[in-house]
């Protein structure tokens, strides 16, 4: 009797491991899919002076993900466990932190992050897999140069003399057309969009506008209160890279 039972589990064994090779021949089988959406980009703030790495990427459910870059050389690994695996994941953004240029010279940021084709791969929840390549440019929108209702824009929010204005408060910049100056590589410079942000406190708006699009008049309802007022322009390439500058204005 006793030595039947010894017996089950080994039995046990080979079926198992049978049943192991057979989901990993299907998934095999499985042609992967590109993402929906797959980004790596460099942000640039330039009022700042840093640096730092974004992705995007969204589409379909998996349970681990890889990111790698030139030569093969990872740069993430994600893999879920327990109930998180049985959820599925569908969706992630990051951004690295942004040291300063004191702290990370540009020149050492972009060797750390090669410019050229990164793999972003991930295995599906049910089955297959996910795979997009997307490309890493180091070529950098030079920094808008914006005015306030006419006048020319504070390098920052700590100038001695910030713009004081009246309503209604318009922001318009010089279109963006060539690469960064001192940051990145020269190249050619496409914008696909820019983005504004103006804020005070608690209050906040932000929108997208079309690269012909380089000005915008803020609504009173924003502005009523008085007081400094902060803004954010960014310019955009066609390879995902944003340039952004800060500023801030006083309405008399």
């Amino acid at each position: 009797m006793s030595a039947h039972i010894r017996l089950l589990p080994l039995l046990a064994i080979p079926l198992a491991l049978g049943s192991f090779a057979a989901s990993v021949s299907t998934r095999a089988e499985q042609p992967s899919q590109p993402f929906a959406v797959a980004g790596l980009f460099v942000e640039l703030n330039d009022t700042d002076s840093d640096l730092g790495l974004h992705a995007e990427i969204d589409g379909g459910t998996w349970t681990s993900l890889e990111i790698e870059g030139p030569r093969e050389r990872q740069l993430l690994g994600i893999v879920s466990k327990g109930r998180l695996r049985s959820q599925g994941l569908t969706q992630l953004a990051f951004e690295t932190a942004e040291p300063t240029f004191e702290e990370l010279d540009p020149a050492d940021f972009f060797r750390r992050f090669p410019e050229g084709v990164y793999d972003i791969e991930a295995l599906a929840q049910g089955g297959g897999a996910f795979e997009s390549r997307v490309r890493l440019s180091h070529v950098l929108a030079a920094p808008p140069q914006a005015k306030v209702s006419g006048l020319a824009a504070a390098e920052n929010c700590d100038a001695a003399v910030l713009p004081e204005v009246v309503s209604p408060v318009l922001i318009d910049w010089d279109p963006v057309t060539t690469s960064h100056p001192e940051v990145g590589k020269a190249g050619p410079v496409t914008i696909s969009r820019y983005q504004f942000f103006v804020q005070q406190g608690d209050t906040k708006l932000s929108l997208d506008l079309l690269p012909t699009v380089t000005e915008f008049e803020i609504p009173t309802s924003i502005t009523a209160a008085g007081g400094q007022f902060k803004f954010e322009i960014i310019a955009r390439t066609s390879t995902g890279n944003n340039t952004a500058i800060e500023s801030c204005f006083v309405m008399r």
